[in-house]
């Protein structure tokens, strides 16, 4: 399929986004990543769009999706957790998209531990999102909802 006729939504989650509402919920809170999949799929229907959600710990099942599902879809949403300061695996994957990725994280990377403060996703986003909490994916949807029909 053509990814400019798709409206086909894949939303990647990294490392650790499955322990959402259980891991460190003062940073994450309270809502999981099953709630966070709900919401989702419910805007994307509001917008005439499907969503794709998936979880991996492993960084090359990640890569292996990117690789997979870069001609069905028409955006990439990620939060590729811990592995967005670490992965030059998922970067290169990520260059051989031809469509909008949206980098999204519920905290604000930059406000935690200066580890953290380095993206190899951000040069190849077309938006980040940070900060603000699971509403972020729904922004995420909406700016690419907007970025398929002004493409």
């Amino acid at each position: 399929m053509n990814s400019q006729l798709s409206k086909s939504i894949l939303i990647l989650n990294g490392p650790n986004l499955n322990m959402l509402g259980v891991r460190e919920p003062s940073v994450y809170g309270h809502q999981t990543l099953q709630d966070v999949k709900v919401l989702c799929v419910e805007r994307a229907g509001e917008l005439a769009m499907t969503v794709d959600f998936r979880q991996s710990n492993h960084e090359g099942e990640l890569v292996t999706w990117i690789q997979e599902e870069r001609e069905n879809i028409c955006g990439l949403i990620i939060n590729a957790g811990a592995y967005t300061h670490t992965s030059l695996a998922i970067h290169d994957a990520l260059k051989v998209l031809t469509v909008p990725i949206i980098e999204v994280h519920i905290s604000d990377p930059e406000q935690r531990e200066e580890f953290r403060h380095f993206s190899y996703i951000k040069p190849l986003a077309t938006e980040v999102i940070k900060g603000k909490g699971v509403p972020g994916y729904i922004e995420a949807i909406n700016t690419l909802s907007t970025l398929v029909k002004t493409g």
